[in-house]
């Protein structure tokens, strides 16, 4: 329906804002909201670690690929650590996308929408045989309508679907490539080889084509139609009524190069020759007229191609949010504070609970809860942060009657019959503190 959302995992607030809702939901007791502020803050800061070191994995492959680059590696990288590079840095990309829940979009999906028509009729075209690698994601789907001029008094309603953010990652071919295509390598719009992130907002799906640095545009089959019908209309009956004129103006052309012989091949009668200068004034101004229509279609046709690119320079400047090495960084914040709103919903609501839950019932509490508080309807992804909370291990110190020992537990555990557990929040905060201690040590914790 025009107008709605789709539901996405995305949660379309703040980190600080989900925490302060909890602690207001009236369900923690003054000394617990304190200590439950406390574990947010070095959650949140252990997470900021695990992204920094993907962030810098990034940087350390992406040189090669990058394009803006003004750095460069003291050895350049082998043909194998080179595809190694590439593939750290893709893998580092999609991971950060699918942690900040945006949705991949197929490359199939893509080219469905390229082939649509544009708002601009005019005919584009992306050749995705130029790319090494294409991926592409995006986060909110919603509709907008537009009214489009079509004649004076009448205008066409149309539903746009739009992308709220929209995320491409393009590696082109190498220069060889290229060059076997006979394409001037210097007078492309980018640089063969190299690995190109865009990061846009609210992109109308029939305007993707607008992100591509290798879009070319054509004619559509309505501009060679009004280019070439009317050309052709006005050339035929110029062409049957200037014939007797352009034979008349051979003959005049053969009687100055003094070839007699061929004017009177021609049948062209002397007294016509005499008064040859009206029959070529006519037949240059039959001619110009044709010409000038065909001049005023061809600079219809030119002046769609100048709105498109003015309308590629609005999308690129007013539309984009980062670019390339740039796009890493902002992703990755967004990836952060996804992934730490995910784990602070799910320990809080397993930590009020008065019921056992399991992951499908926690599911729906959150987005019950959620929709009840924000409004908001998500899809909330619950797999996640319970293996995220799952992985955080660490020794809690219990004294018993019978012993007093340490063990390794997680944040998060499961009983025989698949209900959630979380530790108390003074334990989880130890928990958690212990990873920090050992954060820079090589102890099998995954980064």
């Amino acid at each position: 329906m025009p107008g709605s959302k789709n539901r996405e995992a995305f949660i379309p607030y703040r980190r600080r804002d989900i925490i302060e809702l909890c602690l207001q939901d009236g369900q923690l007791s003054a000394a617990d909201a304190l200590k439950f502020k406390d574990f947010c803050q070095i959650l949140s800061a252990y997470y900021h670690f695990r992204f920094h070191h993907t962030l810098e994995i990034i940087k350390d492959n992406y040189v090669p690929f990058n394009p803006n680059t003004d750095v460069q590696p003291l050895i350049q990288p082998s043909l194998d650590q080179y595809e190694e590079m590439e593939s750290m840095v893709v893998d580092a990309f999609n991971h950060i996308l699918e942690r900040a829940n945006y949705i991949p979009l197929s490359e199939a999906t893509v080219q469905k929408a390229l082939a649509n028509k544009s708002l601009i009729d005019l005919k584009t075209q992306v050749n995705f045989e130029e790319f090494d690698r294409f991926i592409c994601y995006y986060q909110g789907n919603n509709y907008k309508t537009i009214y489009l001029k079509k004649f004076i008094f009448w205008k066409e309603e149309k539903v746009l679907d739009i992308f709220e953010r929209i995320v491409l990652l393009i590696k082109f071919k190498e220069a060889a490539y290229f060059r076997s295509k006979k394409a001037k390598i210097d007078q492309l719009k980018f640089t063969p080889g190299k690995m190109y992130v865009y990061f846009y907002k609210n992109v109308p799906q029939l305007d993707i084509d607008l992100l591509f640095p290798n879009v070319t545009t054509r004619m559509t089959w309505k501009d060679r139609l009004l280019f070439g019908v009317p050309a052709i209309g006005a050339a035929v009956p110029l062409l049957l009524k200037a014939l007797p004129n352009i034979l008349l103006l051979i003959a005049a052309i053969l009687l100055v190069l003094n070839a007699t012989p061929l004017i009177e091949a021609l049948d062209v009668e002397p007294d016509q020759l005499r008064n040859v200068m009206p029959v070529l004034v006519a037949t240059l101004s039959l001619g110009m007229t044709l010409g000038g229509f065909a001049f005023k279609q061809y600079t219809t046709y030119k002046n769609k191609k100048i709105k498109f690119q003015k309308d590629v320079t609005d999308t690129l400047f007013f539309k984009n949010l980062a670019n390339n090495d740039s796009a890493f960084g902002r992703l990755i914040d967004i990836a952060e504070e996804e992934e730490c709103k995910e784990i602070i919903l799910v320990y809080y609501h397993l930590m009020i609970s008065e019921e056992l839950l399991n992951p499908e019932q926690l599911d729906s509490k959150i987005e019950t809860w959620m929709e009840k508080k924000l409004g908001t309807t998500i899809n909330f992804d619950i797999h996640g942060p319970l293996n995220n909370l799952q992985d955080i291990k660490g020794e809690v110190s219990r004294n018993t009657e019978q012993t007093n020992s340490a063990a390794e537990i997680s944040l998060l555990t499961y009983d025989s019959q698949g209900f959630c557990h979380v530790l108390p929040l003074e334990e989880a905060m130890v928990v958690l503190d212990q990873v920090w201690d050992n954060a820079f040590r090589y102890n099998g914790i995954a980064l």
